[in-house]
């Protein structure tokens, strides 16, 4: 089974004007069609929100940004951590779903996207990052598109534990129209 992990894209992070996340539009548009077609394929579409004392659960700011198609069959993921997996139920979801190939999205590259990657590479799965489909903002030391770049080559060749693959795809070429 197939799942879309749609990571932190919330108006806490995506909805700030003093720190603009690179191709907010297009990143949306492309998880918007990864997931498309991850539901018509009957697979599963699992947004993760991340909490903490300034986004409580349940707040303006703690919700997926409206932009995003979300789907009354779509699980939610509730974290307080960048590991989607520390302390939440992510694990034993991907296991009720039989999930054998994890895409993975979202804000930010270098914070809860890579410890994503890198968490679910650890745990047998085949985890696709798709390289077109997750965001950050530009830091102090490095801009945004860098940030990204440097994140699809790391992944692209970083090794992961047997039983586990690790592909770094375009949205387009993981789901052709």
């Amino acid at each position: 089974m197939k799942t879309l992990l749609i990571i932190d894209m919330q108006n806490a992070w995506l909805a700030d004007p003093a720190s603009p996340c690179t191709d907010t539009d297009g990143v949306v548009q492309r998880i918007n069609h990864a997931a498309r077609h991850i539901r018509a394929q009957g697979g599963t579409v699992i947004f993760v929100q991340h909490a903490n004392a300034d986004v409580p659960i349940g707040s303006a700011a703690w919700h997926v940004i409206p932009a995003l198609e979300q789907a009354a069959t779509d699980s939610i993921v509730h974290k307080l951590a960048a590991d989607s997996f520390a302390a939440t139920d992510l694990a034993d979801q991907l296991a009720a779903n039989a999930t054998s190939t994890l895409y993975i999205s979202g804000f930010a590259s270098e914070f809860c996207v890579d410890t994503a990657v890198r968490a679910a590479a650890s745990r047998g799965l085949h985890v696709v990052a798709l390289s077109d489909a997750h965001t950050t903002a530009d830091r102090p030391h490095l801009a945004a598109p860098a940030i990204i770049a440097h994140h699809n080559w790391v992944w692209s060749g970083l090794p992961v534990s047997a039983g586990s693959t690790l592909t770094v795809s375009t949205t387009a070429q993981a789901f052709p129209h």
